[in-house]
């Protein structure tokens, strides 16, 4: 506990957490916005299937629900909201070999494996934080948005508790990815480019892959493969109801701890064996 205490200190005596905070709500705010819209689109008109396969019409019909729309709402901004908490992650390593304080923390505590479990646990009550602060305005923005359209926004539905719950191990677990990404990569600079270009085109990248193959083989299962994408499976976790084609919620959560305790053991042993000097 005095490890965790001192790296919650590390980050709140500096200007990282307000930063990636600040950058959390601005994100939350237009993601909120374009979800509305959408969903006052969705809940309003007929959405055009014209043109499209059975099952792609069949998901869009799907996802013009109350139930489905509710939860999108309610989880907004967990798209950017999980990258910052990444990067909180990331330097919450990096941090030690960018200011050359490593030695000093490994010669305090001999025990390494201790200290990056201490991070990592920094690293998930951060994400827990940064989920609980974006709940906290996201549930009475989206009950007054749907009162005032007249729509049911089933709080309290077990369906909607889970995306929340769900969302909020999303944003714990990427707490920790950004823990095992920082020990990979040690350079502060090269991590964090490097974690914002893989979740940002790589994830576009995959799914476009993905796309591209089930269209090629017109396998249907091709397209659920994109659930083994990080981002994706987190998408998956908070959707309110289960979308025709794809995977259940629990798949997503399955993918995202998998990632969780590969990354968080790899770190753990690097770490273990590096010569910090």
């Amino acid at each position: 506990m005095n490890l965790v205490r001192s790296e919650i200190l590390k980050i709140r005596t500096t200007n990282t957490w307000w930063l990636f905070g600040l950058g959390t709500l601005v994100t939350l705010a237009l993601a909120f916005l374009v979800n509305a819209v959408n969903a006052n689109f969705s809940l309003t008109e007929a959405p055009p299937t014209d043109g499209l396969s059975e099952s792609q019409a069949a998901q869009i019909e799907a996802s013009a629900s109350e139930l489905y729309q509710a939860a999108n709402l309610f989880t907004s901004g967990q798209y950017f909201g999980l990258l910052f908490v990444l990067l909180l992650g990331i330097i919450v390593v990096t941090n030690e070999f960018y200011h050359q304080t490593a030695t000093t923390t490994f010669l305090t505590t001999p025990h390494r494996s201790v200290v990056v479990a201490a991070k990592l646990a920094t690293a998930a009550l951060f994400g827990a934080l940064f989920w609980l602060v974006t709940t906290v305005l996201t549930v009475p923005a989206t009950l007054i948005f749907f009162s005032a359209k007249g729509w049911d926004a089933h709080f309290g539905d077990w369906d909607i508790t889970r995306a929340l719950l769900l969302n909020l191990l999303a944003y714990v677990l990427w707490g920790i990815f950004g823990v095992g990404f920082g020990v990979l990569i040690r350079s502060q600079i090269g991590a964090t480019i490097t974690a914002v270009v893989l979740y940002l085109v790589g994830t576009t990248a995959a799914n476009v892959v993905f796309f591209l193959l089930q269209q090629q083989f017109g396998w249907d299962w091709i397209s659920r493969l994109s659930v083994i994408v990080p981002s994706t499976a987190s998408q998956l976790m908070i959707s309110g109801t289960e979308l025709p084609g794809n995977p259940p919620q629990w798949v997503g959560a399955v993918v995202l701890i998998t990632y969780a305790v590969v990354t968080g053991a790899i770190g753990t042993l690097i770490m273990r064996r590096r010569d910090i000097a």
